[in-house]
């Protein structure tokens, strides 16, 4: 056999392996899709949903990643995708740290985040932030990551539906994004406690990349937070009375923290109401909450 010949047969077993390893990947992707159900994202089930589980442009959705692209990895098409649209693909399916490895694994690409705790939340968690509605509810790691949310949560914090996934941290929300800010009502206190907070939560995680790399970007993007930041004050978590400004009134809201494993592991961060006036205009905005996200997901279905 002639060298030509010997590097033409490797060829033909690698364009082999490709295709099995990409159909594969397509299957687990459906696989993945089609246990979630549409109540543990926050979405309607509707009475004409016929496909179990999710469908591809809830996924679509969910991880603000295009449809074709999404409908093209389930069906194994040989397309290039990039490490933050399989990350965002990764979140949108709830997957834990050893499905992300496979998913990475079977998409032939590198985890940008390979040191990651596990990116998805378990089922029985969505479950309970779901249920609490119309408390806001959601789940944050000790890096104040957004990790999962109610839809009266996102709906608080200014619309968390519509921004990518790497802007979904508190710290970063409350530096940059106006709508988030716009909701604090005592805004330079707010800022100085959560970063107080942030700082002392970052002691035990001072060499890590992940959160050194938070540090620069706030530091790049915000001179308020340099200036907080060079005052190096500490506080401990503790629950409080927040004041909140949005299109429903005025809410005034009780934080609670529920740890759900060793502190500073993940925590559920829930809102409670202080007063009745309170309590109706969080039902006024779950209601918002919920027409917004189906009218989202009837356009994309559209």
């Amino acid at each position: 056999m002639t060298v030509e010949m010997t590097q033409a047969a490797g060829a033909g077993r690698a364009r082999d392996g490709d295709a099995v390893r990409r159909a594969e990947l397509a299957a687990f992707l459906r696989s993945r899709r089609e246990r979630i159900t549409p109540e543990q994202v926050g979405l309607v089930r509707g009475t004409r949903r016929r496909t179990p589980g999710l469908r591809r442009e809830e996924v679509a959705q969910l991880g603000a990643v295009g449809v074709t692209w999404y409908t093209w990895l389930e069906q194994g098409r040989d397309i290039h995708v990039s490490p933050q649209v399989l990350d965002a693909v990764a979140r949108a399916l709830l997957l834990d740290r050893a499905e992300r490895s496979h998913l990475f694994a079977l998409a032939g690409a590198a985890d940008p985040l390979p040191g990651k705790e596990c990116t998805g939340v378990p089922r029985a968690l969505w479950d309970v932030l779901h249920q609490l509605s119309p408390y806001p509810a959601a789940v944050q790691n000790s890096k104040f990551d957004i990790l999962a949310y109610n839809t009266t949560y996102g709906e608080l914090m200014g619309g968390l539906d519509a921004l990518p996934e790497e802007d979904r941290n508190c710290m970063w929300l409350a530096f940059t994004h106006p709508r988030w800010r716009a909701t604090m009502v005592d805004r330079e206190n707010t800022l100085r406690r959560m970063t107080a907070k942030f700082r002392a939560a970052m002691a035990e995680h001072i060499a890590e990349p992940g959160w050194k790399a938070l540090v620069a970007r706030l530091t790049e993007a915000s001179p308020e937070f340099r200036e907080i930041w060079a005052q190096h004050e500490v506080e401990r978590p503790s629950s409080a009375v927040k004041v909140f400004r949005h299109a429903v009134g005025v809410l005034q809201l009780t934080a609670t923290n529920l740890w759900t494993g060793p502190n500073p592991g993940p925590k559920v961060l829930v809102y409670t109401p202080v007063d009745e006036a309170s309590r109706g205009r969080l039902e006024e905005l779950e209601r918002m909450a919920r027409k917004a996200r189906e009218e989202a997901v009837a356009g994309v279905g559209a």
